[in-house]
């Protein structure tokens, strides 16, 4: 055998989403890119915003002779403290740059926070349906992952997480907006669960920390908003990338920032810089660092999202089908008609509607719609997903 048995396993088990991203290329070079509905990858369909180009341009027009040489583990100074300056109004609470880390985008940053704090057998607990690939970085640290459901629309089940809790915990990972439900946590069960956290860790003696991944923050419809995890938790970092809000995911950069109310502030900040270099990161890319640090708040036209969203719900519902509808991202996680979400998505695929088991996010008996593709694509699938629903009804 040459490959690690633990990589090979996860070779078994590999990737719906990447397996549905697969199949919708080997039907578009069948059947034509026009008649495939591919709904399979959160690969934003929409350009970045003008003012990225604008800001990209300037940046290569300006730059020094050492515009590519290696920067602190941490980054840039002056881009951190942009981010800094925009999480404080974002958060509420004073940041500045010595709490911010740039990373290669949301995953560098979380495979960072977990690699620096995470001993073997250290657990991490996740609200389901999740991002699959959590579980994934927790192993990569040696930790154990943990889930625990949520209710019936996707709001955290804060006693399922209380009665998950050990003395081996040390993580709770929560992602909001949330991929595959597209729920926004509340801040009102964002605090109970900071108390909650707080009350466990005095009794075992040791800091839960709380991360809140989050590459979604600014896709919100109707008002929505998301609450800040700085103030709902002291020990509370974040995860985010640009790759969703500005559509750069090829880019990848991102941040990782811990709140300035840290009990180990300067201790998890040290071993965060120390855990980007040794996990091979190094540094986040330096272009991309220059060209975020002049976007701050900038993104895509959210409202084109948001009609997206209208269209695919009015849609589906006309079909028959039962969700949640979504406050934030672009996925929409309908109710399979039939237990076997795997064999719903299958039936679909004969329309060539290409979309995700929802057990691949340890949410079975649904499926997801990322619905970040043209409005074509939505309108034209419909025949093909109401036909599907009646063979099922």
């Amino acid at each position: 055998m040459t490959v690690a048995k633990h990589i090979k396993d996860v070779m078994s088990r590999s990737s719906w989403i990447r397996k549905m991203f697969e199949e919708g290329a080997r039907l578009k070079a069948v059947h034509g890119a026009e008649n495939v509905y591919d709904f399979s990858l959160g690969n934003p369909n929409l350009p970045p915003p003008e003012d990225f180009d604008r800001e990209l341009k300037a940046v290569l027009n300006n730059l020094e002779a050492d515009g590519h040489a290696y920067m602190p583990n941490p980054g840039y100074p002056h881009v951190r403290a942009a981010v800094a300056e925009y999480l404080t109004g974002e958060q509420g609470v004073p940041v500045t740059g010595d709490e911010v880390l740039m990373t290669c985008g949301a995953a560098g940053a979380l495979n960072v926070a977990l690699k620096a704090l995470l001993d073997p057998g250290d657990e991490v607990i996740t609200p389901v349906p999740c991002f699959v690939e959590y579980g994934f970085y927790t192993a990569n640290h040696g930790g154990v992952f943990k889930t625990v459901p949520t209710l019936p629309d996707f709001n955290l089940d804060l006693a399922a997480i209380e009665q998950a809790i050990t003395p081996k915990t040390k993580v709770v990972l929560i992602n909001s907006p949330n991929n595959p439900t597209g729920q926004i946590y509340s801040e009102t069960d964002l605090k109970a669960l900071g108390e909650l956290l707080a009350a466990k860790g005095a009794e075992f003696g040791r800091t839960l920390y709380l991360i809140s991944d989050e590459p979604y923050r600014k896709i919100v419809f109707n008002g929505s908003g998301v609450p800040s995890i700085f103030q709902c938790y002291p020990d509370s970092l974040i995860a985010t990338s640009y790759s969703k809000d500005l559509s750069i995911p090829g880019e990848r950069i991102g941040f990782l920032a811990v709140n300035p109310k840290a009990t180990h502030r300067a201790e998890i900040l040290g071993g965060f810089a120390l855990a980007n270099r040794i996990l091979g990161f190094v540094n986040a890319p330096a272009l991309m660092q220059r060209v975020i640090g002049g976007l701050q708040g900038a993104s895509v036209d959210i409202a084109l999202y948001a009609r997206k969203r209208e269209l695919l719900c009015d849609g589906l519902a006309a079909c028959g089908y039962e969700f949640v509808r979504p406050p934030g991202a672009f996925y929409l996680f309908p109710r399979a008609p039939i237990a076997d979400d795997v064999k719903f998505v299958l039936a679909l695929q004969e329309e060539r509607i290409l979309v995700v088991p929802g057990s691949g996010f340890h949410g079975p008996g649904h499926f997801r719609i990322a619905y970040c593709v043209d409005d074509a694509t939505i309108q034209n699938a419909m025949p093909g997903f109401r036909r599907v629903m009646e063979r099922f009804k």
